[in-house]
């Protein structure tokens, strides 16, 4: 149909489509809103994340949560959603929701599994939830801690956006891990750097307001000190504050579940956050593309179903963040070993998925690089199968063709011919979809 010969009504409806989309890929999600409102409908589509279970199932009187004096709800909560202690992080910049609770005397305590991360105070009002739904991304939480009521997780309703949903999180709701230089009251210090950290993160960028245990060799972070100002200058004494195994005489530990804050499960939940907001960010764009070309099909009277030039190209887009993200292009390289110090590593690895071999993507290497076997072990979350077929498929038809050689991108470059071979027979292995596209 040529667009001249539709109705006045019909141009402008077009008019505002076009305008969205130019929008919508020139501004990113965040600064339009676009979550609110079809198709992804963030704030009143129903979720399935295992918080929203483990609410269901309160709410139904089919599982209870027990009371502990010193922690509240905390021990409770993670039994029931899988989460390790030996995954704790101690984080004392006041850059969280409950930021009058923190310092660092009193750093907010973080643990995580592959889809849920808890916040804990000492003295807390409420434990803090993010999960991740296989469809929506990141979705908040809290849980009074008090037994004047019974236990009741309560979603946000948008507060928790002004932070979680930006630049930093790749313009979707999700996660951030922030890198600050901290005052001795815990405040990230005005003129100075703020990172967002992930695994191409240079190591001395990374856990400034973190305490941080475990060894790193001659590699320096700015984790474990406070910041100070002289003249002009920040002073931070990366020197104390490295390859501590314990953190006697920086911080009384005896309040929290485990006396870590271990580096190995810090430098995981960096690579996760922002695999997460990877796949998310691609999920929403292709919902979107694919929303917005449905609506030009039907004004234009096309074929249902067809995707738009321009819907192609940012759902190719998307998938290729995806891809590099999953292979960790761009990877920071170790210069010397890494070891953690609560065991985090271990449990960690036994929960992988294994071949034939007994090889996991989640098997470390922690001397030049973080995993063994370059690729995210999220590529087997709830989140990454979740993804829409139209760009699923595209991620793991090009993986594949990375993985036989077939690609020989230089984004792939860092990865070796037996490195390429090992991740295939792994996936081949684990994954069937993707197995049943390499027989294809």
């Amino acid at each position: 149909m040529n667009i001249l010969a539709v109705g006045p009504g019909r141009l402008f409806s077009i008019a505002a489509i076009l305008f969205s989309v130019v929008l919508g890929g020139s501004l990113g999600w965040s600064q339009t809103a676009g979550y609110e409102r079809a198709p992804i409908h963030y704030l009143t589509a129903e979720v399935h994340d295992r918080v929203a279970e483990l609410s269901s199932k309160l709410d139904a009187g089919e599982l209870e949560l027990e009371y502990d004096a010193d922690h509240g709800y905390l021990p409770s909560v993670l039994a029931a959603l899988e989460i390790p202690a030996s995954s704790q992080t101690l984080v004392f910049s006041k850059t969280s929701l409950q930021l009058h609770r923190i310092s660092p005397r009193r750093p907010r305590a973080l643990y995580f599994n592959d889809d849920v991360y808890v916040g804990w105070c000492q003295n807390g009002d409420v434990l803090e939830f993010a999960a991740t739904d296989a469809k929506q991304g990141a979705i908040f939480y809290s849980l009074k801690q008090s037994l004047k009521e019974p236990p009741r997780l309560i979603r946000d309703r948008g507060q928790c956006l002004s932070c979680h949903a930006s630049s930093r999180t790749q313009g979707v709701p999700g996660y951030v891990i922030r890198s600050v230089f901290v005052d001795a009251a815990g405040y990230a210090m005005l003129g100075t750097h703020t990172y967002t950290t992930d695994h191409s993160s240079p190591f001395d960028e990374r856990w400034g307001g973190w305490y941080v245990t475990g060894r790193h060799g001659a590699m320096r972070h700015m984790g474990n000190v406070i910041s100070r100002e002289e003249g002009r200058d920040v002073i931070t004494d990366r020197e104390s504050g490295a390859n501590r195994e314990t953190l006697e005489g920086l911080v009384n530990t005896n309040p929290y579940l485990t006396p870590h804050s271990d580096l190995v499960a810090l430098m995981v939940l960096e690579h996760q956050t922002q695999m997460h907001n990877a796949i998310a960010a691609a999920n929403y764009e292709t919902r979107e593309a694919v929303h917005q070309s449905a609506q030009m099909n039907e004004l234009l009277d096309r074929e249902p179903g067809s995707i738009s030039d321009s819907g192609e190209r940012r759902i190719d887009a998307a998938a290729d963040r995806v891809l590099r993200y999953l292979l960790m292009c761009d990877e920071f390289q170790l210069s010397d070993t890494i070891s953690g110090t609560s065991g985090f590593a271990e449990e960690f690895t036994a929960r992988g998925i294994q071949d034939s071999e007994g090889r996991s993507l989640r098997e470390f290497d922690l001397q030049s690089r973080l995993f063994r076997y370059p690729c995210s072990y999220l590529i087997h979350s709830p989140a990454f199968d979740g993804l829409p077929d139209v760009v699923r498929g595209r991620v793991l038809g090009r993986l594949a063709k990375v993985l036989t050689g077939r690609d020989r991108s230089s984004d792939f470059d860092h990865l070796s011919d037996a490195d390429r071979l090992a991740i295939l027979e792994i996936l081949v292995a684990t994954k069937p979809e993707f197995a049943a596209l390499c027989e294809s």
